[in-house]
């Protein structure tokens, strides 16, 4: 346990409510915080909306990629998969998956966190025979043996806790069933599609340690367990099932919605819920410096309330060491309360050490991304 200087003190105008009744003359909140959302941290209040630059010089910039235009060829290995980005403790990649995979996969290097974009289908492993379709996730454990078989085409994201595993978030005081009930993951059956695949042909197993592949070849299908017990087994959670914590008086910060973490990064879900009602609470998310950890979103569907020009599939990419927030638009609409529900399913990775863009990612990188947080001219102005 960490033991922070935490003094609270206060300085000028402000609110005494984080997130809630601003001054009038300083309606731009910033949070500067510690550990991501679960340290100590401080509250300004400005004039001026702090992601209002007019130039911008370097590569610490905010980023976006449109992924739906990466050519994927739909190979059948996971480890083709493009490089969107990486750092030692984290790989986030996407994979189209269009066909049968030819050969087996085993990743030794750590835990896989698929996230269904697109597609509908079977997954086959060690521990037998699942459904997955868009908007689940699928956790597969170190070194588990796997493969897929699609009916429709299968767009993944892939994340990988790199020598590590993940967890379920501590849910504290909120109770074990909170956000969701561990009841609601689902686990591979042993089950006749199962069984009905395993064959005495011959089966080569791709496993990638170090980064690297090796090939191991069976005179046989090694999918061939009839049946398993204990503990560790690969897990389906689909966002249909993750009930959102709320409060119609205070905007809740984006660790609220943690799904899974991994020691040195979180995986969370921002899906539909109210938007706060009570006339004073701010209704979009805060504009903040997460000064400890990058931030990156992936926009699964719908419509993104706190972004302009996003699509379904684009990534967001937000380096440590500025501040970012809404987009002006959304902030305006935020205030006049506009909408009262969100509809937006998006994928949000927190690390704690940054993270480098991939060749596939620049290739796809809208590099007017950094000034989309311009204030749009009025009519008449110059």
């Amino acid at each position: 346990m960490r033991n922070w200087i935490r003094f609270p003190v206060t300085q000028g105008v402000h609110s005494k409510q984080a997130h809630a009744d601003f001054p009038e003359q300083g309606i731009y909140e910033r949070e500067i915080g510690r550990s991501g959302f679960f340290g100590p941290a401080t509250h300004l209040h400005h004039k001026h909306a702090p992601t209002g630059w007019t130039e911008w010089e370097g590569d610490l910039r905010p980023r976006a990629f449109d992924l739906n235009a990466l050519e994927l060829s739909g190979e059948s290995s996971p480890f083709s998969a493009s490089d969107i980005l990486s750092n030692a403790h984290c790989k986030y990649r996407l994979w189209k998956c269009a066909h049968p995979m030819k050969h087996l996969a085993r990743n030794a290097d750590g835990d896989d966190l698929l996230f269904v974009h697109e597609g509908k289908g079977d997954l086959f492993c060690d521990f037998g025979h699942l459904e997955i379709t868009a908007g689940d996730y699928v956790l597969l454990p170190r070194s588990t043996l796997w493969r897929l078989e699609p009916r429709k085409p299968f767009t993944l994201l892939m994340i990988e806790a790199t020598n590590e595993a993940y967890q379920l978030p501590d849910k504290g005081m909120l109770g074990g069933q909170a956000v969701f009930d561990p009841a609601v993951l689902e686990v591979p059956q042993i089950n006749p599609r199962f069984l009905a695949q395993q064959d005495e042909n011959s089966w080569k197993v791709e496993v990638k340690r170090g980064g690297k592949t090796s090939i191991i070849t069976y005179p046989f299908n090694p999918l061939d367990a009839i049946g398993w017990h204990g503990e560790v087994c690969v897990v389906k959670l689909n966002w249909r099932d993750i009930r959102p914590l709320m409060s119609h008086r205070y905007h809740l910060p984006p660790s609220a919605h943690t799904t899974f973490v991994a020691p040195r990064f979180v995986v969370c879900t921002f899906v539909p819920r109210p938007i706060e009602s009570d006339p004073g609470a701010l209704k979009v998310p805060f504009y903040h410096n997460n000064d400890d950890y990058d931030e990156v979103l992936f926009y699964h569907e719908g419509d993104f309330f706190s972004r302009d020009n996003i699509e379904k599939g684009m990534v967001t990419f937000h380096p440590a060491g500025f501040t970012h927030g809404p987009h002006p638009k959304a902030f305006a609409a935020g205030r006049a309360h506009k909408k009262t529900f969100t509809d937006e399913v998006a994928v949000m990775v927190d690390t704690r050490d940054a993270l480098i863009a991939g060749d596939d990612a620049l290739q796809v990188e809208n590099p007017e991304y950094v000034y989309s947080w311009k204030t749009p001219k009025q009519e008449g102005e110059e």
